[in-house]
């Protein structure tokens, strides 16, 4: 059985988003926060392996010179397989007239150096919990 990739939010399970970004180490909220976020961003990216949901992503845009890339995630049983890159493939393709910024997770810079993304040396942040970012080594 195949990989089927949807560009849209209808029948996704958002307790399973929520579930697998907290399984990868990423920041999770409230199932209805995920959908709320994934549905007023400019790209949303869903790959499912028959009806089971196995990774997503999405961007925020201006749709004009501007996007950030967040939520990149595949379930760990899923992962090695170039989901994540089709993932940033779809996002990429279809933001590819913006500059586009996104947050790394620790020891994952290297994958997105192959889209030709660079670190930034003039990247600020204002976290709501930046004690527990400076933590995990987001910011000094």
């Amino acid at each position: 059985m195949g990989f089927d990739i949807k560009f849209d939010c209808s029948g996704v399970d958002w307790q399973l988003v929520a579930e697998t970004l907290k399984k990868v180490g990423m920041a999770h909220f409230e199932p209805d926060a995920h959908r709320r976020a994934f549905e007023a961003s400019h790209t949303v990216v869903f790959v499912y392996h028959g009806d089971q949901l196995i990774g997503f992503g999405r961007a925020i845009s201006d749709g004009i010179y501007q996007a950030a890339i967040f939520d990149v995630a595949i379930v760990p049983e899923f992962q090695g397989r170039g989901l994540g890159r089709d993932i940033m493939t779809s996002i990429l393709s279809r933001i590819s007239h913006c500059n586009v910024i996104l947050y790394a997770s620790i020891g994952k810079e290297e994958f997105y150096r192959t889209f030709g993304m660079r670190k930034m040396k003039t990247g600020m942040a204002l976290f709501k919990n930046a004690e527990a970012m400076a933590v995990k080594g987001f910011t000094d």
